[in-house]
């Protein structure tokens, strides 16, 4: 029993080495597979489950519980399909077949080939990963919840499958001379029938555990994935919705300019396209500070034309940032609200300061400052939910970083406003 137990908490164990291999958990992923993918599925299998064939022989059976090369055979047969079940049995035979278990290798690529059929007939590409060692689960499934019989009646069908393959290997090592096949039920004298039921459902669990040690491993990347397409999702629907915003307020000022000054409005008009022609351009979620910092120029050129010199703009940016990677439209929402909100108001005007700078800790610090109007203190504390501009930057940081970055507003009437930003490397 001991043996038993230590060769479930193997099977667990190889499973999981398996699993620091990244290469294995691509292969884990895809479910139809290239002829090379499938051999190498094989070697990379072979090569942890050969060693613990190895170290049986090499110790004279006095470590039984390492040898899973049943399972072996069978398990990368149901998830490669014959080629990959074939050459895992195979692989795993050679140090039996050195030790003079001659019938090993054909037993054991006969095996890989039944896990082979077995993945021909599953109902679907994800049968496999859901079977259940349980079989009274399995009969109930079949017999009582007919949406599920299939994958129920499947689950049964490899149960039984691996309980034949242990009665063939311990048939092949009963009837044959000691050397043809190694068998745990051949190293007992006269096993009881508890013996033989041990045995057999330990080949069972021992062949369907890595099943799910690695099935949840594929759930995880696949949670990972899915998670990071949903982020990507949101990111380009926030920055859509800063575009039309943006380009909305600046056709009001294209609008007022085609009156007064048509010559002037034909400029503006040219500066847009080419900042719009940027945007159709750009379709990362983030991009160097550099570039963001362009853009603000482009986009004051066209603001300044509005408001003349009552317009200042100032730039204080250490150099070490510039290439830094920040969320793409992250500058023009704010400075775009110190325009509408702060100084449009302000009959002198005013002026805009950016900096930006590293922190002792890697961090990226950004202000943006103005000596406008301010915000009421009543609206300051509801700041993140009024407007798009400020809170569709939030919202972007949130889904970008987490907990990892800070974002924070400091006003107050009368003297200005300073917006904060601080994002990790």
């Amino acid at each position: 029993m001991v043996v038993l137990l230590v060769k479930l908490a193997v099977s667990a164990g190889l499973a999981s080495i398996l699993l620091r291999s990244e290469r294995f958990r691509r292969m884990l992923m895809g479910e139809d597979r290239t002829l090379p993918e499938r051999v190498k599925m094989a070697f990379v299998g072979a090569a942890i489950y050969a060693l613990g064939v190895a170290a049986r022989v090499s110790t004279h059976n006095n470590y039984q519980a390492v040898d899973l090369s049943l399972e072996a055979s069978l398990l990368f047969g149901m998830m490669g399909g014959y080629v990959t079940g074939i050459l895992t049995g195979i692989l795993v035979a050679v140090p039996a077949m050195l030790n003079g278990e001659l019938l090993s290798m054909p037993l054991f690529a006969a095996f890989g080939v039944l896990g082979g059929l077995l993945r021909d007939v599953s109902p679907h590409e994800e049968s496999i990963w859901q079977i259940t060692p349980f079989f009274e689960h399995a009969l109930y499934r079949f017999v009582r919840k007919r949406p599920e019989w299939r994958q129920a009646g499947f689950s049964l069908l490899c149960l039984f499958t691996i309980l034949v393959c242990e009665l063939l290997r311990s048939g092949v090592a009963g009837l044959f001379p000691a050397q043809a096949a190694f068998s745990l039920l051949s190293l007992v004298k006269d096993p009881s029938t508890w013996d033989v039921v041990a045995v057999y459902g330990t080949t069972l669990f021992a062949t369907i555990l890595p099943l799910k040690i690695w099935n949840s491993s594929r759930n995880e990347r696949k949670l990972e994935t899915q998670q990071s397409s949903l982020n990507q999702a949101r990111l380009e629907a926030l920055t859509r919705q800063i575009n039309p915003h943006f380009l909305f307020n600046t056709l009001n000022s294209v609008a007022s300019l085609i009156r007064t000054n048509p010559e002037e409005a034909r400029r503006v008009v040219y500066k847009l396209s080419h900042i719009l022609r940027r945007l159709l351009k750009n379709t990362e979620s983030l991009s160097p500070l550099r570039d963001e910092l362009t853009f603000i120029d482009d986009y004051l050129a066209i603001e300044m034309v509005r408001f003349g010199d009552k317009l200042k703009f100032v730039k204080e940016i250490q150099a070490g940032t510039l290439d830094r990677q920040v969320p793409s439209m992250l500058l023009q929402p704010i400075v775009e609200n110190s325009i509408k909100h702060g100084l449009a108001s302000k009959i002198e005007g005013g002026t805009i300061r950016v900096s930006s700078r590293l922190a002792d800790d890697d961090r990226l610090h950004i202000l943006i400052e103005d000596d406008g109007v301010g915000i009421p203190e009543d609206r300051l504390a509801t700041i993140f939910e009024l407007g798009i501009g400020v809170s569709n930057v939030n919202e972007r940081l949130k889904v970008l970083y987490g907990d990892g970055y800070r974002m924070w507003i400091d006003s107050k009437s009368g003297d200005g406003t300073r917006t904060g930003i601080e994002v990790p490397w």
